[in-house]
């Protein structure tokens, strides 16, 4: 392996950790009551958080909108996810990630366990990976 190879290599092993660190913060800031103010950190300006039966934000200020009402209706949430499947493509990358997690929601303080697959688009900006496309499915959808 020649040195070009080596640096590719390396190059390529770092934005997956980058991309992992990116996730593990979106997860900590939907778990900070779904911060409204720190969520655009993490998306592009022209980014997309999509989530069928949750609805659907595009740029920073439609997702910080979005996050306000999941403030609104969520209490309680813990976001643990897992297994991922992240491809590199130079600027561009995508991932595949499973969620289970608890729920509590404000209205009767009702319990649910929720499980994702998160299929997500990212762009790197300045040096930096950000969502362009997040899109939650839901696979589970259960009460306690």
């Amino acid at each position: 392996m020649n040195l070009a190879e080596l640096e590719k290599r390396i190059a390529r092993m770092e934005d997956i950790e980058a991309i992992k660190q990116l996730k593990a913060r979106y997860c900590e800031i939907c778990d900070d009551d779904h911060n409204p103010d720190r969520i655009a950190s993490v998306f592009a300006p022209d980014g997309i958080w999509e989530g069928a039966g949750f609805g659907k934000a595009q740029g920073h200020e439609g997702i910080r909108e979005l996050f306000r009402g999941f403030q609104k209706l969520i209490s309680f949430s813990q976001h643990n996810v897992m297994n991922p499947i992240i491809e590199i493509d130079e600027d561009r990358a995508t991932g595949v990630w499973y969620f289970l997690g608890p729920f509590t929601f404000h209205k009767d303080n009702a319990d649910k366990w929720l499980a994702l697959r998160y299929d997500d688009d990212y762009v790197k900006i300045n040096g930096a990976w950000k969502y362009q496309h997040l899109r939650a499915t839901v696979r589970l959808n259960g009460a306690r």
